[in-house]
């Protein structure tokens, strides 16, 4: 199986592509940052791409979503520490197949990516609780976000400020949050704000 790997530190990138050929990948191209690996995925047209998530130029979210356009063949799999569930959902939204540790061992990660190269179809992401927000606390939340009293959600949504501690406390419930502070938090870490 034919690979791209792109990670932005030259250490890891080289450990990493030795381990992998050790476990018998043909690693046909290696980058160091987003456009690079984009380029690499053209030329070489690999099975797949193992991508670190934070990278320079272009992170390995925004490679995956350009490979769905213009390499659809190749497999994007990221590689990671992070697993924030925000990452998460913008990765399965990019057309991630895979999502794998930086801290797993060669002989896992060599499992791994075949069976997600095998079986493409198979959603590898891990899953993600996100709360529905109704309209209303979908409007709510960024005026909170932005530091906004009670009264100036209020006068901004044409409501009263006793509806806005109802929806408030709807979110807090949904966020499962003590407070603004926690509830804005909770909100960024799963993805429901920028």
């Amino acid at each position: 199986m034919r690979l791209v790997i792109a990670d932005d530190h030259p250490l890891f990138r080289m450990g990493l592509k030795y381990a992998l050929m050790q476990q018998g990948f043909d690693v046909v191209a290696e980058a160091a940052d987003g456009p690079s690996a984009l380029d690499a995925c053209r030329t070489y047209q690999p099975d797949a791409a193992l991508l670190d998530v934070k990278m320079p130029g272009m992170t390995g979210i925004e490679v995956c979503d350009r490979l769905r356009i213009t390499a659809p063949r190749v497999v994007s799999v990221l590689i990671t520490t992070f697993a924030e569930p925000a990452i998460v959902q913008a990765a399965r939204a990019a057309g991630a197949k895979g999502y794998v540790s930086k801290e797993t061992d060669p002989e896992n990660l060599a499992r791994q990516l075949r069976d997600i190269i095998a079986h493409p179809e198979i959603d590898r992401l891990p899953q993600v609780n996100v709360p529905r927000l109704t309209p209303r606390e979908s409007e709510v939340l960024p005026l909170l976000a932005q530091g906004y009293s009670n009264k100036e959600i209020a006068r901004s949504l044409g409501v009263s400020p006793d509806t806005v501690k109802d929806h408030l406390a709807r979110l807090y419930a949904k966020l499962d949050a003590r407070d603004r502070t926690e509830a804005v938090g909770r909100a960024r870490t799963i993805g429901l704000l920028n």
